[in-house]
């Protein structure tokens, strides 16, 4: 069952846009330093829209030689069951813990066609699958009789990570799923709330920036220090909130620049970070520290 903080990697990219993979390898190891309980590679953090085939690749044997034990969750999703599907034949092979799959995006599926989507990617492999609900990006909302009905029915589909932002949609996964389903933040903001009624982690955007902290958070609320986890979740909060001033990765990968850790390249159609977000993240990252 996934437990914890779980960053959602960045791509780390040269100037001319190629992929940095010794920034990639130093970043996993810091991770890895800093107490994660799992990584989840070439989710959207990772743009992994503007990934090639070769790169997904590489970069996921890459994660899995610096990962140690820590349990490796790889995105795979796409808006079509055969791209999907083809996703999962590429990364398969190389052994990935789980299936991060995100409910199709631009489709705007219904209900009854996300389950049905759902069942048959969970037929196709033997690998778990994590259901990824994020409707600002994919314009199409998961209910939650459609989780708990995917939950209960269909073997293989063993957790959720919930970014729609709606409390009310995590209460009610939470107060219906089945024993050893996990239930993940998708929004760092609101994961101290998620995990105060029940939820099990974050997938985390803050954690490439501050790995530790964000980490302690989660495991003070797994062990019922909520006074604790408060106080560091006031302490990231500008943190959670400066990681999505531009489109996400952009802030993110501004601090890590700040940081020395990697550069703040992006590939198209993303744009590099604007200059306030800078400012902004230098503030927020001597803040941060300072306290």
């Amino acid at each position: 069952m996934l437990k914890g903080c779980g960053t959602a990697l960045v791509t780390p990219l040269f100037a001319d846009g190629s992929v940095d993979y010794e920034g990639y390898a130093a970043m996993v190891d810091r991770q890895v330093a800093s107490g994660v309980d799992f990584l989840v590679p070439l989710a959207t953090t990772g743009e992994t829209p503007t990934l090639s085939n070769e790169e997904k690749t590489e970069i996921f044997k890459l994660v899995k030689a610096h990962a140690g034990d820590l349990p490796l969750v790889v995105g795979v999703g796409s808006n079509s069951l055969p791209g999907t599907l083809a996703n999962i034949d590429l990364i398969a092979p190389l052994k990935p813990d789980y299936l991060l799959v995100v409910v199709p995006f631009y489709n705007k599926p219904t209900q009854q066609g996300q389950y049905d989507y759902f069942k048959a990617v969970a037929q196709a492999t033997s690998i778990p699958i994590i259901i990824y609900n994020v409707p600002g990006r994919t314009g199409s909302n998961m209910l939650p009789a459609t989780v708990l009905r995917l939950a209960r029915e269909v073997p293989g589909i063993v957790g959720i990570k919930e970014a729609s932002g709606k409390y009310d949609q995590v209460s009610e996964i939470l107060s219906g799923a089945p024993k050893g389903f996990s239930v993940l933040s998708g929004d760092d903001d609101m994961t101290l709330a998620f995990m105060a009624t029940g939820a099990h982690g974050v997938v985390s955007v803050a954690s490439n920036v501050a790995p530790a902290e964000v980490s302690r958070m989660t495991r003070e609320m797994l062990r019922g220090h909520l006074e604790e986890a408060r106080a560091l979740h006031h302490r990231l909060y500008p943190l959670f909130k400066a990681c999505f001033v531009e489109s996400n990765p952009v802030p993110a990968k501004a601090a890590l620049s700040i940081l020395g850790i990697i550069g703040a390249t992006v590939r198209l159609p993303l744009s590099d970070a604007t200059d306030g977000t800078f400012d902004l993240m230098r503030k927020v990252l001597d803040d941060l520290w300072k306290k």
